[in-house]
């Protein structure tokens, strides 16, 4: 029996105890909270006591050496020992020991107003799935550093919202509150920082309904856990990542397009920038060209593995999947691939004809090996996403 089971069974049984299932379960991940965790239980408590919530306290001690845990236990939490350090490892713990309905997310640092507990809990009732706190019009002074004020959360929100459309105005607040029964269709996974981003992803892949209210956010008690850089390259990296489309597809056919614009100026001894461009601009633009259509492939390819092994979900490519077949993309490469080898016959024919001397026709060669190339890119791109869609649910 894991940890997270053990410490769910005797939550359970602390419930029963109660009276019942508890209706709301405040969840706090702990390391090293010695200085607040206590005051941290007793409020949070006290919040759902005054506002006539039937609730537990469920701390997620994550390997602390000052008597943190004991202290949350005297306090009045039930203790979950998560030995895996990472803070999406703590609550992933805390959600396998929590009994509520309505899963309650707080630090145990006292940077967020637990008074406010119930104001989460009301946005749930009316109907929300997910519920964020909003920090950023109530920050203390001296409770948040300028590069997150003003850097690292607004460009972190700004890449999750543009990417996935979310609509939420502080990301990576960590007050929130959550259905327990959205849990299984979030099918949280990440151990480190990057959870907080992946829980909004998931909720909003996932077409949860999500609500933002506004809170305070204050200064710590005790000494910080985050590390600015990593932490922040950690969440940049999972939203990437997550997002084939961004990372892949549209860099990709920017490269693409760019590239085969170049090739058709060349050709046509187009003026730009006032002047006309030569063999270097070609072979550039053949470079970009079968660099963007790679790049295209594996973004599509990551879009077939997020959505055949990991159960995400993608409008545009399922429309396309069924539209398109195997036999389409052969078709296209093929052809692709047969006009860049006629081209290439031809130059060859005529430097035969001249009798093998200096090849004359080198912008249109690199354009004809363009085409032998990106024909067998697609050729063969399209086999693999066939070979990704043998996974795919009737």
């Amino acid at each position: 029996m894991s940890a997270t089971e053990a410490t769910g069974r005797a939550a359970e049984g602390a419930a029963e105890e109660r009276g019942g299932r508890p209706r709301v379960s405040v969840l706090i991940p702990c390391l090293n909270e010695a200085e607040s965790i206590a005051t941290c239980v007793s409020q949070s408590l006290e919040a759902l006591r005054s506002a006539g919530i039937d609730g537990e306290v469920v701390v997620a001690d994550n390997g602390s050496t000052d008597g943190s845990a004991q202290l949350a236990r005297e306090a009045g939490a039930i203790v979950v020992e998560e030995a895996r350090r990472g803070y999406g490892s703590a609550y992933l713990a805390a959600f396998g020991a929590a009994q509520g309905d309505y899963l309650v997310m707080l630090d145990a640092d006292l940077t967020y107003p637990i008074d406010d507990i119930p104001r989460f809990v009301a946005e749930l009732d009316k109907g929300a799935d997910l519920v964020m706190g909003d920090r950023m019009e109530n920050i203390q002074p001296g409770a948040m550093h300028w590069m997150h004020r003003y850097v690292g959360n607004p460009v972190l929100t700004g890449t999750l919202n543009l990417f996935f459309r979310t609509g939420v105005r502080d990301a990576h607040c960590g007050m929130r509150a959550v259905r327990r029964d959205a849990l299984p269709a979030l099918d949280l996974r990440t151990t480190g920082m990057e959870f907080a981003s992946e829980m909004v992803i998931r909720a909003a892949k996932v077409d949860l309904s999500i609500a933002d209210i506004p809170i305070e956010y204050h200064p710590r008690a005790g000494e910080s856990k985050l590390s600015r850089f990593r932490d922040g390259w950690r969440h940049l990296r999972f939203l990437l990542v997550h997002s084939p489309t961004y990372l892949f597809v549209v860099p990709g056919a920017a490269l693409a397009l760019v590239g085969f614009l170049a090739m058709l100026a060349v050709l046509g001894n187009i003026d730009i920038f006032g002047r006309t461009w030569d063999l270097h601009a070609m072979i550039l633009g053949s470079l970009l060209t079968t660099v963007g259509i790679q790049v295209i492939a594996l973004g599509l390819c990551a879009h077939a593995y997020g959505i055949y092994f990991m159960q995400e979900r993608e409008p545009w490519f399922e429309r396309a999947r069924d539209r398109f077949r195997l036999e389409h993309g052969l078709l296209v490469g093929g052809v692709i691939t047969l006009a860049g080898l006629a081209i290439a016959g031809v130059i060859v024919v005529q430097w035969v004809d001249r009798g093998l001397g200096a090849l004359s026709e080198e912008q249109l060669a690199v354009f004809a090996a363009t085409l032998i190339v990106v024909g067998i890119q697609i050729f063969f791109s399209s086999f693999l996403l066939s070979i990704l869609g043998l996974r795919r649910r009737r």
